[in-house]
């Protein structure tokens, strides 16, 4: 059954189209990823399914049956209330029932005239209290607090004395405590850990309503979601399937609409070339050929339709501009408490040249604080690190404090690299999407994806041969996430990354280190491969110990040699296989059948170069390593 049903849905908002003659439905229980790059219209459809706005034309039509719950429902309103008593909020009904039934307790023990229609009062408010979750609502909200990553002071501090990202945690408590059975979902993962994300996961998975969620997490939408609906060029597109699978048919679609595309455009070129011909000839019968020919030309011109245009996405490559040494950075037994916390003790660690380190953790236990203490923006109260020989640090600080607030974009990119020229500046930012004149916009007035870009393009031009991040992928929409990504991969440097990004902590990560409960514990591996190794008990990582003695250091270099080893032969095999492809390919392209099927030819070719082009890649990895 619907639950959400669109037809010719079309929104205007400030004079621009943001989606036009838009048709879709959602089912009853269905868990739907919303994506779309930043300004597309995600946030004002969410109020045109929740009534706050009316389209501009066309219909969407919400279930009567469905009862809507979103965050702004549910913001924090009275400041004097604890988080827990702001979260019991949302069972209003039931703690007024329970004062009802305790002053009925009362009178039972004191007005025994009226006993029988006390009695019966007390019966029929008892079976709706419990029928209504009043047995459990208060474990419920305990269990929400907690999974939301709250410690036990935070939980009965004042809402007042919360962070804005905790009150928001708080107002998605209450919405996913409520008894909506259609949720609005507004990246419920901003200012959650990994851990909290994991809970929320597993609390969508097992939600039985149906659940509409806007987010840039893809890990996060691949665990929770069986659509996935993109807003993109003004048009709405659902899917079956979560982000993963919705980006590889999406992929598949748009190679097919090119290459159809392409042989319609080849047909009418061959067909006019036809008709030029037959007008050379000028005879009554060619002029016949003519009008039958290009009424074909007609007929495929009714279908021709261009691809949609590619969306405009950073430019963004980064490059060492020098080497440095093996030993990129050492540490020995470092300490950091606060207020008498340990957030690290006696943590000793080595990250060599080439590797691609995250750390990992609960919110507020450490990490940052561990970057800045390695980057000697923070003393440690023991222990010491240093970094090895040539290394030249570039440092992506989430909150972007380097940036100035009073300078205009141009002026505070120009300021820092000024052998660059005015034109050549222009020109980066405008392959990182500052179009125009928001080159001039001041610092202060950008927005979050602004800054991170600003950052991130005085990252690239700076060309250091280490890169600290910590949180790169905030504010930053699925899109510029993917090419940041690809970006890291094809880095020839070091990487040192705090993130809560899965997908790109899976996708880049040699080394994974866990900070827990003031321990630092290392992990060789993905974190695909860092989840797997601790649902087993016997493979969880283990902890880093101090300074290694000969013998440690050997069988470090031994693993380093093997790795290489098994890295070298799993390319030789992968070269093995693109070999066999290609032999494959080549005698299809030689087979009489393919010669007469001129789509089936283009195809092959295409398939082909692109076998080759994997190939060269594949032999200068293993050219690289081998030497």
């Amino acid at each position: 059954m619907s639950v959400i049903n669109a037809h010719d849905l079309t929104m205007e908002f400030l004079d621009k189209v943001l989606f036009n003659k838009a048709s879709f439905d959602i089912e009853e229980h269905d868990k739907v990823g919303l994506i779309g790059n930043n300004g597309t219209g995600k946030t004002t459809l969410f109020k045109l399914i929740a009534g706050v706005y009316e389209p501009s034309d066309g219909n969407i039509f919400v279930s009567s049956t469905a009862e809507i719950g979103f965050v702004e429902q549910h913001a924090c309103s009275d400041f004097s209330k604890t988080a827990k008593e702001e979260m019991l909020s949302v069972f209003n009904h039931l703690t007024e029932t329970e004062k009802e039934l305790n002053e009925i307790h009362r009178l039972i023990d004191t007005n025994p005239d009226n006993l029988d229609k006390l009695i019966e009062k007390q019966l029929f408010l008892t079976e709706k209290f419990q029928n209504e979750g009043g047995l459990t609502f208060r474990s419920r909200v305990d269990s929400m607090l907690s999974g939301l990553g709250f410690t036990e002071n935070e939980i009965n501090l004042s809402v007042g004395a919360l962070s804005g990202g905790q009150r928001t945690k708080i107002s998605l408590g209450k919405l996913l405590l409520s008894d909506a059975d259609l949720i609005l979902l507004d990246e419920p993962t901003n200012h959650l850990d990994i851990k909290s994300v994991e809970w929320l996961e597993d609390f969508i998975q097992k939600y039985n309503g149906t659940a509409l969620i806007v987010s840039h997490d893809r890990y996060f939408l691949d665990k929770v979601t069986n659509k996935t609906m993109e807003i993109e060029h003004k048009k709405i597109t659902v899917r079956k399937g979560n982000y993963s699978v919705y980006a590889r048919l999406k992929a598949e679609q748009k190679e097919a609409e090119k290459k159809k595309y392409e042989l319609q455009t080849k047909e009418i070129q061959r067909i006019e070339g036809i008709i030029k011909q037959q007008k050379q000839f000028n005879r009554e019968r060619n002029y016949i050929t003519i009008a039958s020919k290009q009424k074909q030309i007609d007929r495929i011109k009714e279908e021709l339709a261009a691809p949609d245009p590619e969306a405009k996405s950073i430019k963004l490559k980064f490059e060492a501009g020098s080497q440095s040494g093996n030993d990129v950075l050492t540490a020995e037994n470092l300490s950091k408490a606060y207020s008498g916390k340990h957030l690290f003790k006696n943590a000793s660690f080595n990250i060599y040249k080439g590797e691609r380190v995250f750390i990992l953790g609960v919110n507020g236990c450490g990490k940052s604080t561990l970057l800045k203490t390695l980057l000697g923006k923070i003393m440690p109260d023991s222990g010491y690190c240093r970094f090895g020989a040539n290394v030249q640090i570039g440092y992506f600080d989430q909150i972007q404090s380097g940036l100035s607030s009073e300078k205009t974009v141009i002026e505070e990119v120009y300021d820092k690299f000024p052998s660059h020229t005015v034109s050549e500046l222009r020109g980066f930012l405008g392959a990182f999407n500052f179009k125009g004149d928001d080159i001039y916009k001041v610092m202060s007035e950008l927005s979050g994806g602004e800054r991170a870009r600003t950052a991130l393009l005085e990252l690239m031009l700076k060309k250091p041969n280490v890169l600290i991040l910590d949180e790169p992928t905030n504010h930053l929409d699925i899109m510029s996430r993917e090419v940041l990504e690809d970006a890291l991969f094809q880095y020839d440097g070091t990487i040192i990354c705090v993130s809560h990004d899965r997908f790109l902590v899976n996708k880049l990560a040699t080394r994974i280190l866990i900070l827990e409960n003031g321990n630092l514990s290392s992990f060789e591996g993905s974190y695909d491969e860092y989840v797997q190794s601790i649902s087993v008990p016997d493979k969880k990582p283990e902890k880093t110990e101090k300074k290694p003695n000969e013998y440690q250091l050997r069988k470090q270099q031994e693993s380093e040699q093997r790795k290489l080893k098994t890295r070298i032969s799993r390319l030789e095999k992968e070269i093995e296989d693109t070999e066999e492809e290609k032999s494959k390919i080549q005698s299809l392209l030689q087979a009489p059948e393919t010669a007469a099927d001129y789509e089936k030819l283009v195809e092959l070719t295409e398939k082909l170069d692109e076998i080759n082009r994997k190939q060269d890649l594949l032999y200068e990895e293993w050219e690289s390593l081998s030497s």
